[in-house]
């Protein structure tokens, strides 16, 4: 019977000291998540040559790239946004003085670009899926003589130390942004006039943080 007793107590005392053990309030550690990295556009180095068809043939040309920044996480495009100077449009095919100058006075001039009242477009990346790879599929806003309309694309995205390479092709559709000369999908009986509502981008951003 002593013996029970005593098995008793000291069991009775473990668990006493097991209520009144201390607790410890410390969490365990977390990981804070780190913010992306921005990747400045060089300008001097990013380019964008355009093209655009019509039924008799196609012109073709380059626009500068103005600035931007473009937001990485590892080695994954996150977001970011770039600028253009719509007044700095070429035309590269033509190569008669006088020929050249008349398209891209007229593609500066209100029946396209209007670059004088819209002397910027802007592209704002609102969301990004990385594929295999480089690629990334990239979605964004994409403004163009004040319109903005959403566009979606694969890019090739490569970053390098401190040195950020992205390109792609970018297809637009210039009816949606009130650039309607010449379209069938507005005017009739254009024939050999017609020129094709899609126009492509082909763009190289050099960056760097």
């Amino acid at each position: 019977m002593r013996k029970i007793a005593t098995i008793l107590f000291i069991s009775g005392s473990a668990v006493l000291m097991s209520f009144n053990a201390p607790v410890s309030l410390t969490q365990p550690a977390v990981k804070e998540a780190k913010a992306p990295v921005a990747y400045k556009v060089d300008g001097t180095k990013s380019k964008i040559a355009w093209l655009a068809k019509k039924v008799t043939g196609s012109h073709n040309g380059f626009i500068s790239v103005t600035g931007g920044d473009l937001q990485v996480d590892g080695s994954s495009l996150t977001g970011g946004s770039f600028t253009v100077d719509t007044r700095t449009m070429t035309v590269d095919d033509i190569k008669d003085a006088n020929g050249n100058a008349r398209l891209l006075n007229h593609l500066k001039s209100d029946d396209f670009f209007s670059v004088e009242k819209h002397p910027n477009a802007t592209f704002v990346i609102t969301s990004v899926k990385k594929k295999s790879g480089s690629t990334h599929d990239i979605t964004g806003n994409l403004t163009i003589k004040g319109i903005t309309q959403p566009v979606t694309f694969p890019a090739e995205v490569v970053v390098n130390g401190s040195q950020l390479n992205a390109k792609a092709t970018i297809t637009i559709d210039r009816t949606k942004f009130d650039i309607k000369y010449r379209s069938k999908s507005f005017f009739e009986n254009l024939g050999d006039k017609t020129i094709y509502d899609e126009f492509t981008l082909d763009v190289e951003l050099v960056a760097t943080k």
